[in-house]
């Protein structure tokens, strides 16, 4: 299949469809990207962690659609991502429905809808990536996974610090 050249980058020529949903694609995943990092990086139950955790979601969902759509022009080339793709989409639920009620649990899946969006765009990019080129394959799913599973284990310890902090307190 022919590629087209955009500012150095080899892009499939699968068709306009598929160049559409691509372009809304990276939109959405640069979206998830910073409002999934203003989230994490927010003070838990904020409004702003909020608001940027529901963009974050439906960024996901629009990455999802948007993978969906060019998963089916280029089944054989993307049927990796899909899979991915559909445990972030899942992870992401699931976190969403386990805000407030199960906090621990909300903190992994979102945590780990996030690296798996990392390890998705990495897997697709890395060997076109300043010095991830240099790196096997190996680490492009293996790095976003170790360090996003540090630090959301970071995550958890904490809020139970800080949970058990203030349950001592008020007695």
């Amino acid at each position: 299949m022919d590629h087209i050249d955009i500012l150095g980058t080899p892009i499939p020529n699968a068709g306009p469809v598929f160049f559409v949903a691509l372009a809304i694609h990276i939109t959405a995943g640069i979206t998830c990207v910073c409002c999934g990092a203003i989230a994490a990086l927010t003070w838990k139950g904020s409004p702003r962690h909020r608001r940027f955790g529901r963009v974050y979601l439906w960024a996901w969902a629009v990455v999802y659609l948007t993978l969906t759509v060019m998963s089916v022009i280029r089944w054989r080339e993307n049927v990796h991502l899909f899979v991915i793709g559909t445990l972030g989409l899942t992870a992401a639920l699931t976190g969403y429905v386990n805000r407030g009620r199960r906090p621990d649990l909300h903190i992994l899946a979102m945590g780990a809808s996030y690296v798996l969006l990392l390890i998705g765009f990495y897997v697709d990019n890395g060997p076109r990536l300043p010095l991830w080129e240099r790196l096997p394959t190996v680490a492009y799913w293996l790095l976003p996974a170790l360090i996003g599973s540090a630090l959301i284990a970071r995550a958890i310890v904490r809020r139970r610090q800080r949970h058990a902090s203030a349950h001592s307190d008020s007695r």
